[in-house]
């Protein structure tokens, strides 16, 4: 049975015009310039820092001639990512439009044939297999059979973040959040904002952190709960579903706590925590 679940807390900014895709393509981690109807991209928009600013999924579609772009991004980053867009316009001919009262996102699990249902732009989930199919409908076409849990589950199983929850909006690297492991970052593609810091972190190895998935022996831990072993902080727990979630953690500190045979606990709590991606 398909499973059909409206993801609430997703905004929908739309960008057109003439220069849209030179647009994106000049600011975004990702390739948007071949970017056709039916695929998505997963992209951010990062600081000059190379820190994430807004992570999202970039869906292109047809409308009255032209080819426009849908960016399905967590809500709260829907004025930020608008302002950050209109300082790069200059005199690009690109307009932007936050369409989150009119247009939602909805994940589509457990078919392999695309959904046949109303919507403005339907692709695989870019990031992992496990997540299926987004969809782009209207509000009033949203409907769901289950349960945002359902959709959780899969994306702590595939270690896929959220921003806001598994790493800080403006604090994080892309490598930091995986995205160099989920398809978020071309490094061919030639420039965009904060290319040069993140081109040098994967021709270094210098990635530090990263996101990994626990398994906890108790009530997983809340989300910012310090995760340690012995007197070492580890990291920070994230999104959390009954006993298993996501962390972000120091890899040395992981690897030497566990060469060490120590505990990892949060809260009280012990977890076990997966080698890194």
């Amino acid at each position: 049975m398909t499973t059909r679940i409206s993801l609430a807390d997703r905004g929908m900014v739309e960008v057109a015009g003439a220069d849209a895709s030179k647009f994106l393509q000049n600011l975004l981690t990702n390739n948007i310039a071949s970017l056709a109807p039916g695929d998505a991209r997963f992209a951010a928009l990062l600081s000059p820092q190379g820190k994430i600013l807004a992570d999202f999924l970039v869906f292109a579609y047809e409308a009255e001639g032209e080819r426009r772009f849908l960016l399905d991004c967590s809500s709260a980053r829907v004025p930020e990512l608008l302002q950050k867009f209109g300082n790069y316009r200059l005199r690009s001919q690109v307009t932007f439009a936050d369409r989150s009262s009119e247009l939602r996102s909805v994940a589509v699990l457990d078919t392999e044939e695309k959904p046949d249902i109303p919507a403005l732009a339907v692709a695989r989930d870019p990031r992992a297999p496990a997540l299926g199919w987004r969809a782009i409908v209207p509000a009033g076409e949203a409907e769901e059979s289950h349960s945002l849990d359902a959709y959780e589950a899969r994306r702590i199983a595939a270690v896929v973040p959220e921003g806001g929850v598994d790493f800080a909006y403006g604090d994080a690297f892309p490598q930091e959040a995986n995205m160099d492991l989920l398809f978020g970052v071309d490094f061919s593609k030639g420039c965009f904002i904060g290319q040069e810091v993140v081109s040098r972190m994967k021709h270094r190895g210098s990635v530090r952190k990263r996101i990994a998935s626990f398994q906890s022996h108790g009530p997983a831990p809340a989300h910012g709960t310090p995760i340690r072993a012995g007197e070492i902080e580890l990291g920070v727990a994230g999104s959390r579903l009954a006993d298993k979630g996501l962390a972000l953690v120091r890899l040395d500190r992981l690897e030497d706590a566990k060469a060490a045979g120590l505990k990892t606990v949060a809260d009280g709590v012990e977890l076990d925590i997966a080698a890194a991606p």
